[in-house]
């Protein structure tokens, strides 16, 4: 496989076949994220792309789901990508789910008819950063987007029938807006009815924006207990139809995995147990990225 710079998949990838058809990030300047920096976005060619299919057709036979890099692949022009898809069913029919990022410029440059024939050729699920639903946290993190804009593009691609996981971030408002962000999320993620939703916990990585303004004093990092005060107004004011709301990323301080509805209130009685002192929280060394 031809592999450039880092790779990057979500951890429900991990046993997944990693098909790199861009390097890197079309946005690239959330002041969170150090990711692709210094990387130059890319489509790369498709002789290439199909070079690395027909190498996984000859050696993945094993793996079952195949997830298409770099941060956000759905950018690639329709009919590139529909003949990206078209060649992974036709020399990996065993494949049952293939996977991508999406961002919310991608999806807007496809129309609802593309996104269906994106599906209907075999893209099962996106992975939406969303991180958080209040507008003065976006502008301030540079995600390019406002909230009401992830609502319309994260409705939009899943009534083309392609499963969506969104992704939102604990401690990413700072302490002075970190129960509006955590209302704000809720409510944002309340109307997208995702099938799945993933919180972390920001982590500040040296090089970034964001770890600069921590350095500088200009942005608190709050504490676990802050974090978990967070969470448990995320999931208070979050209503979803039948998705799983996950908090069991390596960064995360409190595990969670919660069906909703059926879950809410229990998860919402462990945060508060959690909060009480009767649940230990995971030690600070043994958080990650």
């Amino acid at each position: 496989m031809h592999y450039e710079g880092y790779i990057i998949r979500p951890p429900s990838e991990a046993n997944s076949i990693l098909l790199q058809a861009t390097v890197g990030c079309s946005h690239n300047k959330c002041t969170f994220c150090g990711a692709y920096k210094g990387e130059r976005f890319k489509i790369k060619s498709d002789d290439i792309i199909m070079e690395d299919i027909a190498f996984a057709a000859r050696h993945c036979r094993n793996q079952d789901r195949l997830f298409i890099c770099d941060g956000d692949a759905l950018i690639i022009p329709q009919k590139r990508l529909l003949n990206i898809l078209v060649e992974i069913k036709t020399r990996l029919p065993w494949i049952k789910r293939i996977g991508l990022y999406a961002n919310a410029k991608g999806i807007r440059m496809k129309s609802p008819e593309e996104l269906k024939a994106l599906h209907d050729n075999g893209l099962d699920i996106a992975y939406l950063g969303l991180e958080t639903g209040d507008d003065v946290t976006l502008k301030n993190i540079h995600k390019g987007v406002d909230a009401a804009t992830m609502i319309e593009m994260g409705r939009k691609i899943r009534a083309a029938g392609v499963k969506l996981s969104i992704t939102v971030l604990l401690g990413i408002a700072g302490r002075e807006r970190s129960q509006i962000h955590a209302r704000a999320t809720g409510e944002v993620l309340t109307a997208i009815d995702p099938e799945y939703v993933g919180a972390l916990s920001l982590m500040l990585i040296p090089g970034t924006p964001l770890h600069t303004e921590h350095a500088s004093g200009t942005f608190p990092l709050i504490e676990p207990i802050e974090m978990l005060q967070e969470i448990r107004t995320m999931i208070e004011h979050t209503t979803l139809s039948g998705g799983l709301f996950h908090a069991n990323h390596a960064s995360n301080y409190l595990p969670i995995r919660a069906k909703f509805p059926e879950d809410k209130q229990k998860t919402l009685s462990l945060i508060d147990a959690a909060l009480g002192g009767r649940v230990a929280l995971k030690p600070e060394f043994l958080r990650a990225l």
